[in-house]
């Protein structure tokens, strides 16, 4: 059964709260916490207050994912925030193997994302030492976009790469998940749906989880 992380970018902010008690009171594993700059994505969404307010509410793990450029300069802070796992952009990072062993010597995991455009044999010099690898399904940056087709293929690839690689690493997906396509990711390999418009704008989210869970 995949893990599920919700997405709180897809979430109500004014009722926040309520959000994290229906996933802490549902059958998903992780909080799926998107961090934008405005720079490396034309869009921006919350920090470091509002994770450490989240991180109060909540055991599960809090899944950190920055779509920001320099995310070295800021893991740290992210890692008091109450991050147990940080994902970094391959396309944002001159030096990856660098700030893979920054977020690690945190004492915390450490994922790679790449966008739609990046192949998945880019990822070849540093997959032994992530925890983790991100592949994006849409083009970062805004919720509710349709999952891009090819993405599967990625998956694939990917599970192929680790698997040469005896690697202990994790794949994630997120964007465009939902009900539809989710027994499709799953069997191209992935152990991680992040999904955010499916579930909370679904009359009963936590049904909407549980469901992505029994997939």
């Amino acid at each position: 059964m995949p893990i599920i992380a919700p997405s709180f970018l897809a979430s109500n902010f004014l009722q926040l709260g309520d959000a994290c008690n229906m996933v802490n009171n549902s059958a998903a594993e992780w909080f799926h916490l998107d961090v934008m700059d405005g720079r490396f994505v034309p869009n921006i969404s919350f920090g470091m207050p509002v994770i450490e307010h989240i991180r109060k509410t909540t055991t599960k793990i809090c899944d950190v994912h920055l779509m920001i450029e320099e995310p070295e300069k800021y893991v740290e802070d992210f890692k008091k925030a109450g991050a147990d796992v940080i994902t970094v952009h391959f396309e944002a990072c001159r030096h990856l193997h660098r700030n893979i062993q920054q977020i690690k010597n945190l004492g915390i995991k450490a994922g790679v994302a790449i966008n739609p455009h990046t192949p998945v044999h880019f990822l070849e010099d540093i997959i032994g030492y992530a925890d983790m690898i991100l592949v994006m399904s849409v083009n970062p940056g805004f919720g509710g976009q349709k999952f891009i087709p090819h993405t599967l293929t990625k998956l694939q690839q990917l599970k192929q790469l680790i698997t040469e690689a005896k690697a202990n690493v994790l794949i994630e997906v997120d964007g465009g998940i939902s009900l539809d396509n989710a027994a499709a990711i799953v069997a191209a390999g992935a152990d991680v749906l992040v999904a955010g418009s499916a579930i909370f704008n679904a009359p009963d989210p936590a049904a909407v989880i549980q469901q992505l869970k029994n997939i």
